[in-house]
């Protein structure tokens, strides 16, 4: 089921990667709903993420945690919300997304164009609060 993430994860699709360990790799997303709006995916190919062994599922959500707390102070928000939607791609992935309001999680509302400077700029500042974090 080689989706576009499988193409990431292997890196044969380039990414505004933010942070990644063996299981888990987090990036910016192409078509974001807001600056800072990050994907989480597990590398394991699984389609929906309810599917995914309990164990990977637990510790998908503690790989996430330094990232949205990262997203919080870089891009002024009421809270970094999460998403899992899943319908856009078949391989279970979570957006965080900085929330103002219930309707900043609108996914059918019109994304944000950036260009490739802006999205260096989003990356530089989250990777700069995940180093600071440490």
């Amino acid at each position: 089921m080689a989706s576009i993430f499988s193409k990431i994860i292997a890196g044969i699709i380039p990414a505004y990667k933010i942070a990644e360990d063996a299981d888990f790799l987090a990036f910016l997303d192409i078509n974001p709903l807001a600056k800072g709006h990050t994907l989480v995916i597990p590398k394991m190919e699984v389609d929906k993420a309810f599917d995914l062994p309990k164990d990977v599922l637990a510790k998908w959500l503690v790989f996430a945690q330094p990232i949205a707390h990262a997203i919080e102070p870089e891009f002024p928000c009421n809270r970094c919300g999460i998403s899992v939607v899943g319908l856009e791609v078949p391989h279970a992935h979570m957006h965080l997304i900085p929330l103002q309001d219930i309707g900043s999680m609108n996914f059918s509302r019109p994304k944000l164009t950036l260009s490739s400077e802006e999205f260096l700029e989003v990356q530089t500042k989250l990777l700069g609060a995940l180093e600071r974090s440490k």
